[in-house]
C-alpha cells in the first residue's frame, strides 16, 4: 500500500508533496523561509497564493503552533521598476 501523503500535492507549481514538507519538519526545519528555499514552494507562477497557506497549516499541525504564530515568507519586489511591456515583449527596455 502506498503512502497517501506522498501523493498529496501541496505546491502544484513545483510538484511538492505533503510528505516532502513533513519530512523536513520532522528533521527540525520549521522555518517557512527555509522550507521555501529547499523545496521551492511558493516560487512558481502562483507565487505561493495556493501553497503557502497549506504549508503554514502543515507546520502548525506538526509543531503544535497556531497558524497565526507562523510568519509568512517575505515578499520581494523587483529591485527596479520594469515596464509591463518589457515583460510581455511589446517594447525594448531602456
Amino acid at each position: 500500500m502506498s503512502d497517501a501523503k506522498g501523493n498529496i500535492i501541496i505546491c502544484r507549481c513545483n510538484d511538492v508533496t505533503q510528505k516532502e514538507i513533513e519530512e523536513l519538519i520532522d528533521q527540525g526545519i520549521t522555518d517557512i523561509e527555509e522550507i521555501k528555499r529547499l523545496l521551492r514552494v511558493g516560487m512558481g507562477p502562483c507565487q505561493g497564493r495556493t501553497c503557502i497557506p497549506l504549508v503554514i497549516g502543515i507546520i502548525a499541525r506538526k509543531t503544535g503552533k497556531k497558524p497565526d504564530e507562523i510568519p509568512v515568507p517575505a515578499t520581494r519586489v523587483p529591485t527596479r521598476p520594469v515596464p509591463m511591456g518589457v515583460l510581455v515583449g511589446d517594447c525594448d527596455e531602456e
